[in-house]
């Protein structure tokens, strides 16, 4: 106790930083072992989740209370803590008008003392994430390489740049958002040397996983992904044809928790790999160029591995958080120095919504 003493004395003598947080959390995670266990907790297909209760794992309940209610002003339709897998924090609010939404009913008591329905919702470009990782499957099953031109799944003329250019993008190119393609498919730069962000040319990526297994987008990722983890409430749906990307993935916030618990574990879920290529994991969630040191294969990062330096649209945030982000705040993070994830679906909020819930987390994050 008494390394946890000294800690205390410092965290109360200065501003608290994350990394502080951490090192606090660590030392007392020691007292608390046996309330919420050191091995990771995978739930069930069932919505039966185990929880965790917040000031015996470490956690100022009041203040975690205050982040879920900022969380709500902010136009949220759920929000998600796990800490090694079991619930430490969960709310849900009435959805507002979408007409991509559906509802499914848990009795997760609300405030109020009532059942709030859980909401299901195209959860944007949280969806790219979701695909980066069904490429490391279909690379760890041999059925592609990410340095795998994409025209030799495509076919010439996948885009409207000329044959030579369009040969020389690469899987790869199309995960760290390098292509070179403008929006409309027309070449912009040669491939790997400039980033720009293209829903448009990402698409393709899903049109490679097709030809690559032999299984549509909705059976691949059902075999793959949602069914192994027990996303039940997890599909792809038609957003149209006038939609940039023609297909949008549906699911609720406690789906989202499943999948980044399963990034939490490295890959594995109840002691069964389903996402076992580690190399690619790494590489998907780290700094994969320069141009945008923020991104790595279809994934957001915190941390620049080329500098050290933080992104400073979230500064608040602990260093290594990695984060899937969809348009409207739509949001699943992964903090594996703290085994955190937290998820956040719902309507548009402003920018500052995510500083200022890590913000609100990280006073949380405290005995």
């Amino acid at each position: 106790m008494f390394a946890e003493d000294i800690l205390i004395t410092i965290a109360r003598s200065r501003r608290w930083t994350w990394r502080l947080r951490i090192g606090l959390l660590l030392a007392c995670a020691l007292c608390v072992a046996s309330v919420y266990a050191d091995e990771f907790y995978f739930p069930p297909a069932s919505d039966d989740w185990q929880r965790v209760d917040p000031q015996q794992a470490g956690w100022d309940a009041a203040k975690l209370e205050e982040a879920l209610q900022f969380a709500g002003q902010h136009h949220a339709a759920g929000v998600v803590v796990l800490l090694n897998g079991r619930i430490l924090a969960e709310r849900h609010w009435p959805m507002e008008n979408s007409a991509t939404r559906r509802e499914f009913t848990v009795p997760v008591p609300s405030p109020s003392g009532k059942a709030v329905p859980h909401a299901i919702e195209d959860v944007a470009s949280i969806q790219k994430s979701v695909v980066s990782v069904l490429v490391g499957i279909a690379q760890e099953r041999g059925l592609l390489n990410i340095d795998d031109k994409v025209s030799e799944y495509l076919g010439r003329g996948w885009s409207a740049a000329a044959a030579e250019q369009e040969q020389n993008i690469t899987i790869r190119h199309l995960l760290t958002m390098t292509s070179g393609l403008s929006v409309r498919g027309v070449f912009d730069a040669p491939a790997g040397t400039k980033w720009a962000y293209n829903t448009q040319i990402y698409a393709r990526t899903v049109d490679v996983l097709e030809r690559a297994s032999g299984l549509d987008r909705h059976e691949l990722t059902r075999q793959w992904l949602t069914q192994p983890l027990g996303m039940a409430h997890s599909k792809w749906i038609s957003r149209g044809p006038k939609a940039i990307n023609a297909f949008g993935f549906a699911t609720s916030a406690r789906d989202l928790a499943r999948f980044g618990l399963l990034m939490l574990a490295e890959g594995s879920w109840s002691g069964t790999a389903v996402f076992n290529d580690q190399q690619y994991r790494r590489d998907a969630t780290s700094s994969s160029q320069t141009l945008n040191p923020s991104y790595g294969y279809l994934w957001w990062v915190n941390r620049n591995r080329f500098d050290g330096t933080i992104n400073p649209r979230l500064d608040t945030a602990p260093i290594d958080l990695i984060a899937a982000n969809g348009a409207r705040n739509k949001h699943v993070y992964i903090v594996p120095s703290l085994n955190l994830v937290v998820t956040r679906i719902g309507d548009r909020s402003d920018e500052e919504f995510a500083k200022g819930f890590w913000q609100l987390l990280g006073e949380a994050a405290r005995p």
